[in-house]
């Protein structure tokens, strides 16, 4: 492990080279948790940085000569895994964190949040809010979040979303939605192909564009939910579609209908699933359509049966991801989802099979794990791109402190992650291979300065909603 002055040093090495497209970063000595199924978990091993992508997983790189020209990071005492994947979060709300933290229904929350004060949010609001998602996902070990931005009352909402998510430096998915209740200057779904066209015309760029749409016209009217219009529109643009609110009797017809018309598959995920048919899983299965599960907030909010659908979706051979969803009432971290996940299901399992000769068919650590990184990153059509610790995909990695006071002894590096460490046991973040978060903070973030924009931004929205 390097002394704190050796961190200093790395690091002004880190900002020096960080515009050098060959720029060489190694990490000696981690235990490694690739989450590739070729690699597996290396006791101890090496990774090396080159570019944006990782080059190579082994151990003792550095007998191969891989340390030559590089910044060397000595990472003994330490867990090197990939970033998580957050694949759903209304990141807008961040300023209204915990505003309502007993929410009693889906109902509440709706009328509260997005029919109370979302028409309130200005541009800036969106920003700020979008800004300090962000910077709170990068803090936890995020290095990738879809943002799914149902407050795009105008062209600058969105604009103003995007610019957040750039100048964080976070893999970021603008999903893109109109608001479900106000005034709005009815630019989409049209303004899609000006975004794209805009911010996101190549691919190999840290941000990418979905459509956001619901799944019925329950909540907010018939022009939101998904059907053939808008898939049209997703598939002449190119971009993949992410569909929340999919939940109970009506979602699962509405699978149904989508699975009759072609419109599902890879390039669509449905986001919460709890309370479908079994008929509605066995199309989604059929068809290879992603699922995102939003563990706290199904329980806490109580959509439908409030119980995450995971047995269903693995039922169906489908591998979710994992999310967060709405700050209002829920935890902003991916060590949270996990565990409420892993508890959940695992409960559900011991219980169902009390009594009787079954034995409990129980997800374990490395499932979640999955989830929340590998799984994750191919629900939303970027599991080529992250995900895993794989030569030639992007270099989203954390290092994870395993001598800490909660964390030490490090007996099991999967284990560790997802029931030993938390967002403070993160020293480093990379994301494309810029580090993001170093010895413990957030780099290039003044928090004084972004505290008082968030207040102030909290501040002015509802008073603007009481006024309303």
């Amino acid at each position: 492990m390097n002394t704190s002055a050796d961190r200093t040093r790395i690091l002004d090495r880190l900002r020096r080279q960080a515009a050098d497209p060959g720029r060489r970063v190694l990490l000696t000595g981690a235990a490694v948790v690739t989450m590739d199924p070729e690699l597996g978990t290396l006791p101890r091993a090496d990774l090396l940085i080159q570019g944006e992508t990782i080059a190579a997983v082994a151990p003792d790189l550095v007998a191969q000569g891989a340390a030559d020209g590089a910044v060397v990071i000595d990472a003994r005492g330490f867990v090197l895994s990939p970033g998580f994947v957050d694949t759903h979060r209304h990141a807008w709300e961040a300023q209204l964190r915990r505003i309502m933290p007993d929410v009693n229904d889906l109902g509440e929350y709706v009328m509260s949040t997005l029919a109370g004060i979302a028409p309130a949010y200005t541009p800036h609001d969106v920003y700020v809010g979008t800004r300090l998602a962000a910077l709170t996902a990068l803090d936890g070990g995020i290095t990738t979040l879809l943002d799914f931005s149902h407050n795009s009352r105008s062209s600058a909402h969105s604009d103003s979303a995007i610019h957040a998510l750039i100048d964080t430096g976070i893999r970021g998915v603008h999903a893109s939605m109109r608001p479900h209740f106000g005034d709005w200057d009815g630019q989409w779904p049209g303004d899609l192909a000006r975004l794209k066209d805009r911010y996101f015309s190549t691919d190999d760029q840290l941000l990418t564009l979905r459509m956001a749409t619901l799944a019925t016209d329950e909540i907010a009217g018939p022009d939101l939910a998904y059907g053939p219009a808008l898939a049209r529109t997703a598939r002449e643009l190119g971009i993949g579609v992410s569909v929340d609110a999919v939940f109970g009797t009506a979602s699962s017809a509405a699978v149904l209908a989508w699975e009759k018309a072609g419109l599902l598959g890879p390039d669509v995920s449905l986001i919460h699933c709890t309370g479908l048919t079994a008929d509605a899983w066995r199309a989604m299965g059929a068809t290879g359509a992603n699922v995102a599960l939003a563990p706290t907030s199904d329980a806490q909010i109580g959509l439908e049966t409030a119980v995450p659908a995971i047995d269903e979706a693995l039922g169906a051979g489908i591998r979710p991801g994992l999310s967060i969803d709405v700050e209002v009432a829920l935890a902003s971290d991916m060590f949270t989802q996990m565990r409420a996940l892993l508890a959940i299901q695992r409960m559900r399992a011991v219980n169902a099979a009390y009594g009787t000769d079954a034995r409990p068919s129980r997800i374990g650590v490395a499932d979640v794990l999955d989830f929340a990184t590998l799984s994750g990153a191919r629900s939303i059509g970027l599991g080529a791109t992250t995900g895993s610790l794989t030569p030639g995909k992007q270099a989203d990695l954390l290092l994870v402190g395993a001598e800490d006071v909660n964390t030490m002894p490090l007996n099991d590096p999967i284990g560790t992650l997802v029931l030993g460490a938390d967002p403070r046991n993160i020293d480093a973040v990379f994301v494309s291979g810029h580090v993001r978060k170093w010895a413990g903070t957030l780099l290039d973030v003044d928090m004084a300065a972004l505290g008082a924009d968030v207040r102030a931004s909290r501040d002015e929205v509802l008073r603007a909603a009481r006024r309303a």
